[in-house]
């Protein structure tokens, strides 16, 4: 009688052949993921829908049916990889269904030759860990906690030279955290995420996202303590976890942010807007960075008088101003107050002076007289913010590597008075080469050439340009980037550059408190801020779609944290910060940044030379007492 022996490793072999059960049993959220045919797939949005376990058995599927291919699991860190992906295959993934697993290594073998490993990328040169590795299938879990650097240097990992294969990635995510921004317009908006150069090569079809709920999960569907705890969450988080909401998330800045109340009709400004109504602009400057550029107005409530007290006196009947007036075919002013300021007349008593003690750029030579003689009698105008409580951000241009110059005659090119009053651009002008994101921009028409007879003051007036402060110190020829944006502003009627206040914690409570409750900061004293509004035209997409993008730092939680495609925040918060700061050991805000010639300039303006003369050196001496160190009487010995 014989007997047949069969060794261990042919046991093991024709045990292998055998099906073995995953015991994985996908939810129908869970199978449109892992059937959606796209490139690169998105899952989740809220909390408990199965995301984690889904990602990780489609690395199990795909490791599965291309034998001999590599595959990558990510998470942000080693503890949360320990606690989800590492923690589901421990404890989930039959022992029989792989070769070996290799504890210090991260790494499965497959029985078909495949392997998937695990990984982590703390820091942001950690994704370099890979740099010629190649991987059939990349999983991220948490994708929002990864930087787009991160997430682009993974894309070019994958690859698979096993023929017929078809290298994809996959991930999850909830909303919020550092990537939201990148992640959403990818995948939500569907267009390319701030930060990519080469954005044409964005196609939409690659990019596929499968939103699920905790209700999707029919584990935790029922189970109403779950439920219950996610409701009671604080409103943002609730929105996040429970919703997906994707507009409001974990650790976001601007939560108060709402475009339904913020986010304005272009044109509904259109008839309260004037032409001496003050207007500034600010710039954040950037080359590879993108450069942002806003225009700022400040608009009274409607119905209100505010600023009377600034209003320009109307100057005599036989005044400067009336040449222009009778050449118009307007009587004087004497007689007619409000006639257009295209003129050379006096706005209205509502319009008030964008700069106490300083005049506006179409007061005549009769204005300033009395304004000298009101200094020089020692009386001072009462020193306030702008008389209005509403501010309008209403045009936008938004470019990438522009040469100074250049962008500061887009600058001139753009800052004049369109067909509606005001200048404030229509809706119906569509945005410039919409398929790029290098360059968003709403066009506005460009000056006409006027005849003789037309008025000169079709340009908007600007009381001040701020820019960000590193382009006073930084030079690329003969001069610094101010000042090569400074000459072609000012040959072109602009005011020059002055350094933007760069305070940022400042600056984003500033911006958050003028949202919030549609009231800024009280600040007591001089230079107080008073009661300010903010809100955004329509055409500014650019900064509708960055502000609710914006998150905290966790280094710093009273800051935003810096990341691709914040210059158009930057920029706004220049012009609003700049104009309206106050703080101890600068009451006047933004007035003490203009130039020093500038200020003695525009006080200074009487017609006598001599008097002009005199008011000059006496400015300059109050000036130069003003800033320079404070004495203190020494007792003699």
């Amino acid at each position: 009688m014989s007997a047949t022996v069969t060794s261990a490793v042919e046991k093991f072999l024709a045990d292998a052949r055998k099906p073995i059960e995953l015991g994985y049993t996908p939810f129908p959220k869970q199978r449109q993921f892992h059937e959606s045919p796209a490139k690169y797939r998105l899952f989740g949005g809220a909390s408990g829908p199965g995301k984690s376990h889904a990602l990780l058995m489609e690395a199990i599927l795909q490791a599965d049916e291309t034998p001999g291919s590599n595959g990558l699991l990510l998470r942000r860190t080693f503890p949360e990889l320990e606690g989800s992906l590492l923690l589901y295959f421990r404890r989930d993934v039959p022992r029989e269904l792989y070769k070996s697993f290799h504890e210090s290594k991260h790494l499965i073998e497959w029985h078909n030759g495949s392997t998937t490993r695990f990984g982590y990328c703390l820091s942001e040169h950690d994704v370099y860990q890979y740099q010629g590795a190649e991987f059939l299938f990349i999983g991220i879990d948490e994708l929002t906690l990864f930087t787009l650097r991160q997430w682009q240097f993974l894309t070019s990992r994958n690859r698979c030279p096993v023929p017929g294969s078809f290298p994809c990635m996959a991930a999850t995510t909830n909303p919020g955290n550092i990537g939201h921004a990148w992640v959403k317009s990818l995948w939500i908006d569907r267009k390319p995420a701030p930060g990519m150069e080469n954005a044409s090569e964005y196609d939409p079809a690659d990019y596929d996202f499968i939103p699920a709920r905790v209700t999707d999960n029919p584990i935790y569907a029922n189970n109403e303590s779950y439920l219950k705890s996610l409701r009671q969450l604080p409103s943002h988080l609730r929105r996040a976890f429970y919703d997906g909401e994707w507009d409001v998330f974990a650790g976001q800045y601007f939560d108060k942010f709402d475009p339904a109340r913020h986010v304005i009709r272009a044109e509904s400004i259109a008839d309260q807007c004037k032409p001496w109504h003050p207007r500034w602009i600010s710039i954040d400057w950037g080359y590879e960075h993108p450069s942002a550029v806003y225009w700022h107005l400040a608009l009274p409530e409607s119905g209100s008088a505010v600023g009377a007290q600034h209003a320009v006196p109307a100057a005599p009947a036989g005044g400067p101003g009336n040449d222009a007036c009778r050449a118009a075919g307007h009587p004087p002013r004497s007689s007619a107050p409000t006639h257009p300021v295209e003129c050379g007349g006096s706005p209205p008593p509502s319009a008030a002076r964008a700069c106490p003690g300083v005049l506006p750029a179409f007061a005549d030579a009769s204005d300033r007289a009395k304004q000298a003689s009101t200094e020089n009698s020692g009386s001072k105008l009462p020193h306030t913010t702008d008389a209005a409580n509403r501010i309008v951000t209403y045009r936008e241009f938004v470019t990438r590597r522009m040469p100074p110059r250049e962008l500061a005659r887009e600058i001139v090119r753009r800052s004049v008075l369109s067909s509606v009053q005001g200048g404030v651009i229509p809706r119906s002008e569509a945005t410039r080469n919409p398929s790029s994101t290098a360059e968003r921009e709403i066009p506005h028409p460009p000056p006409r050439v006027r005849d003789d007879n037309e008025s000169r003051n079709s340009a908007e007036r600007i009381d001040a340009i701020y820019l960000s402060p590193d382009a006073f110190a930084r030079r690329t020829d003969e001069a610094s980037i101010a000042e090569q944006m400074g000459d072609i502003l000012v040959a072109a009627g602009l005011p020059r550059p002055v350094p933007a206040d760069d305070d940022r914690i400042g600056g984003w409570m500033l911006m958050y408190q003028m949202l919030e409750a549609g009231r800024g900061p009280q600040v007591p004293g001089e230079g107080s801020l008073g009661d300010q509004s903010w809100t955004i035209t329509d055409n500014c997409i650019e900064l509708i779609r960055t502000l609710p993008n914006l998150v905290r730092d966790q280094s710093r939680v009273e800051d935003v944290e810096k990341m691709d495609g914040d210059d158009p925040a930057d920029a706004a918060r220049y012009g609003l910060k700049s104009r309206y700061a106050a703080y101890h050991g600068d009451p006047n805000g933004w007035r003490s940044r203009i130039p020093l010639t500038d200020r003695i300039a525009a006080r200074a303006v009487s017609p006598d030379p001599t008097l002009r003369a005199l008011q000059i050196r006496r400015f300059a001496l109050e000036e130069r007492r003003a800033s320079g160190p404070v004495r203190f009487a020494h007792r003699r010995r």
